[in-house]
């Protein structure tokens, strides 16, 4: 009600205005990292069903692609599906899948993806998804791979001890097939076996997680490391563009001092 008397005013437009400048005069961050929490109590307070709710944060999420790119993000990372999520109501995992190839079907014939030049890349456990899934997921990576405007990573069945586990198994392979030495195994070697070593920033700069739920829930530990990280008491499907850029105001007034 409030927000609605807001936009009638006026008021709504000119302050996203205002935020929009005073972030434009401090540096952006590179990477953002969001966990989009929150869905379903967000039915609960509409009395409406999960499956819906669930929609809803899809449609939010295209207006997100859109934010970042009119506010030149690099890199925006989606915590859509934990791999401790496949253990929920599997009608509504279903219905999350279904929803999530909606997209992918959308965005492989959407124009307007290649015209901004949006990578899409899908990281976690994604060989555990239905094959025809995978294989829409592979062709749409396949087709916007040289695209490097906007990199969105969507993760689903991911978790962040697993990563780590994958990277250091596949290390441990190359060791013993001589592929590499063990001693040249650094922080820089290592991050190059993690699921976002396609990434120009790796690294996430800002965290946002939706729902007021402070934790990460292994979110990116690795990428995480020095992130700065905002808890906003919003549900994802009601998440606006000046809550984002509110998190990027706040972000750039922190001095980021990596552990000196």
């Amino acid at each position: 009600m409030i927000e609605s008397i807001l936009r009638f005013t006026g008021i709504y437009h000119l302050y996203t205005k205002l935020l929009k400048r005073q972030i434009y005069q401090n540096e952006m961050p590179k990477h953002i990292g969001l966990i989009l929490d929150g869905n379903r109590r967000w039915s609960y307070k509409k009395g409406i069903k999960i499956n819906e709710s669930h929609r809803e944060g899809g449609i939010n999420a295209e207006r997100l692609v859109k934010w970042c790119v009119e506010l030149n993000v690099n890199t925006l990372t989606l915590y859509v599906l934990s791999l401790e999520n496949f253990k929920r109501n599997q009608s509504e995992i279903k219905e999350i899948l279904n929803l999530i190839e909606k997209y992918v079907n959308k965005a492989y014939s959407d124009d307007e993806i290649m015209e901004e030049k949006i990578m899409i890349k899908f990281i976690g456990d994604i060989n555990s998804l239905p094959k025809k899934l995978v294989t829409k997921i592979k062709n749409l990576e396949e087709k916007t791979t040289n695209n490097e405007n906007l990199c969105i990573n969507i993760a689903i069945g991911y978790g962040g001890k697993q990563e780590i586990i994958d990277a250091t198994k596949k290390i441990i392979k190359d060791v013993t097939n001589k592929k590499i030495n063990i001693n040249d195994v650094n922080e820089n070697l290592f991050e190059n076996y993690l699921y976002t070593s396609h990434l120009k920033y790796p690294d996430i700069d800002l965290v946002i997680r939706t729902s007021g739920e402070k934790r990460l829930s292994g979110f990116l530990i690795w990428q995480s490391a020095y992130s700065e990280i905002l808890f906003l008491d919003v549900y994802w499907p009601e998440f606006r563009k000046i809550d984002l850029m509110r998190a990027i105001r706040i972000y750039q007034k922190r001095l980021r001092r990596f552990g000196s």
